[in-house]
């Protein structure tokens, strides 16, 4: 009977060291899924919003039937506007933390097209580096997220 409660003493042992040399490896694929993720979803909301403010700038920028592209200067601001806040007033919040006004460009792309491009720095939730120890140089996490859409002025 002793030898059977001291069996199942030892296999506790046993499942508890298991478990602490797997917990980190697992913890890290979590976070590293979490990461992907969150990564993907502010990708996609910047292509979404650089494409809403293309489409708003092809309805917007042509002059008649000429195809002739016309970029205002208050067109341009309107189209950045409604590129990183949702609206063309520039209210409210950025879409993006962090994404501001000069990170996106409107140009006349010739041949009565329109492009509209964004870049936005992605910072993990952990932070934008990776110390390296015990004295080496940190390893950059933050990346940049290119957004580009070209549309025929309507």
């Amino acid at each position: 009977m002793h030898s059977r409660r001291a069996s199942a003493l030892n296999q506790w042992g046993v499942a508890t060291i298991e478990f602490a040399i797997c917990a980190p490896v697992l913890f890290f694929l979590m976070l590293a899924t979490a990461e992907v993720g969150r990564a993907i979803f502010q990708y996609n909301t910047l292509v979404k919003a650089v494409r809403d403010g293309a489409r708003y700038a092809a309805n917007n920028a042509a002059v008649g039937t000429t195809r002739v592209v016309n970029l205002t200067a208050a067109r341009i601001n309107e189209t950045r506007n409604l590129v990183v806040t949702g609206n063309i007033a520039g209210t409210g919040t950025a879409l993006l933390p962090g994404l501001t006004v000069n990170n996106v460009t409107v140009a006349n792309a010739g041949n009565g097209f329109i492009s509209v491009a964004a870049s936005y720095t992605y910072t993990p939730m952990l932070g934008a580096t990776l110390p390296m120890f015990p004295s080496g140089t940190p390893i950059n996490l933050s990346r940049t997220l290119p957004a580009t859409v070209l549309m025929r002025a309507l």
